[in-house]
């Protein structure tokens, strides 16, 4: 089953041409950033990233699906739904490669 999930969130990296890029607080006063691409007509999570209130950082994509912090989610997200803010590509790669 790993490999299936693996191979699917990989081939949706791969092959995105459209990228959507989010965050939001959680409720310890970190930040959760989102990149999402649309499949099947819904926004799947592609890449996640925590920056706890501490400053520590944990990454989620296909190479690293979870640890002991937590690991990508596998619900499809909705922005109209959730609470979630828009950002620039910019903001959410200045997070996801610090």
């Amino acid at each position: 089953m790993q490999a299936e999930t693996v191979a699917y969130f990989r081939a949706l990296d791969e092959n995105a041409t459209l990228r959507h890029h989010f965050r939001h607080a959680d409720e310890e006063g970190g930040w959760w950033y989102i990149e999402a691409v649309p499949d099947c007509g819904e926004l799947i999570v592609i890449k996640q990233a925590e920056l706890t209130s501490a400053d520590q950082l944990h990454r989620y994509s296909w190479e690293h699906l979870e640890d002991e912090h937590g690991g990508l989610t596998d619900q499809a997200i909705d922005p109209e739904e959730d609470p979630l803010e828009t950002i620039p590509a910019e903001e959410f790669q200045r997070v996801w490669t610090r």
